[in-house]
């Protein structure tokens, strides 16, 4: 099935530019996005996978290689200079739209959306190579539910990643856990995660508090025990930690919250 095109509210911003076959005696094709994070300097491309649609097998194996081309000169010059470069010296075959801006949540995101609305569909493979995307309060359903809840969209896992369906993105709002997770990011979390939780990131649900937004949060997880018989071992406190030095940590009752999901990393 297509991919899903959701509006995107992120709070970093991007550039893009189209990018334009024009073959002698053929029609122009829209055959790829090139997008760049001016802030970082970095760069993201997406092309068709086939030109022999849209071109001869000489000019389709030329554009087949414009991929790995753009990858190399974007880590070798940066996002800015690259885009630059193409725009200075592209020939009539190969264009470049006008740059745009867009708000970002992970480039990788927003490039697959603008490929599928300029250029093609792109099919979704679900726990193959896309994972469901949720916001905190639909991903703190996943306790206590017989049913998922309904996915928002789907997205592009990082290449070389091990996907199952305790995997979920989830769209992240807030400051307490910048620089690491950056506010209006995407992360990747593991559901209902096993093992000690100490120092880790995790999605937690607050209960008995009535806002539902407030009651999801992300924060390390600290506690102190106090062994109280053989094997038998009490929690003096668990106390929930920003990584933002701005916003304070607090403790939690063992019955006042519960664990959704452990951070893995964010999505880029």
């Amino acid at each position: 099935m297509p991919a899903t095109i959701v509006p995107i509210t992120g709070r970093r911003e991007g550039v893009y530019a189209l990018l334009e076959a024009c073959l002698p005696g053929r029609p122009p094709h829209n055959i790829g996005v090139l997008l760049i994070d001016p802030s970082a300097d970095r760069g993201w491309v997406r092309f068709r996978r086939r030109f022999d649609d849209i071109a001869s097998p000489e000019d389709a194996e030329i554009l087949e290689a414009l991929e790995e081309d753009f990858r190399h000169g974007i880590a070798r010059e940066g996002g800015e200079r690259w885009l630059r470069s193409l725009e200075d010296s592209c020939s009539n075959a190969l264009r470049v739209g006008e740059r745009a801006a867009v708000p970002v949540d992970a480039f990788t995101r927003v490039l697959d959306s603008l490929f599928s609305r300029h250029v093609e569909p792109l099919p979704i493979e679900p726990y193959a190579v896309h994972l469901p995307l949720y916001g905190m309060r639909a991903a703190a359903g996943f306790i206590g539910e017989e049913m998922r809840p309904e996915e928002e969209d789907w997205v592009r896992a990082p290449e070389g990643m091990r996907l199952d369906r305790d995997l979920i993105v989830v769209h992240v709002v807030g400051r307490s856990m910048e620089p690491r997770i950056p506010d209006g990011s995407l992360n990747i979390f593991r559901l209902h995660p096993a093992g000690s939780r100490q120092n880790k990131i995790l999605l937690i649900q607050r209960k008995g508090v009535l806002d539902k937004t407030a009651g999801c949060t992300v924060k390390r997880y600290t506690s102190v025990k106090r062994q109280t018989g053989e094997d038998e071992w009490r929690h003096e406190r668990i106390r929930l930690e920003p990584l933002n030095p701005e916003f304070e940590p607090w403790d939690v009752d063992p019955e006042g919250f519960a664990v959704v999901a452990e951070w893995l990393r964010v999505l880029e």
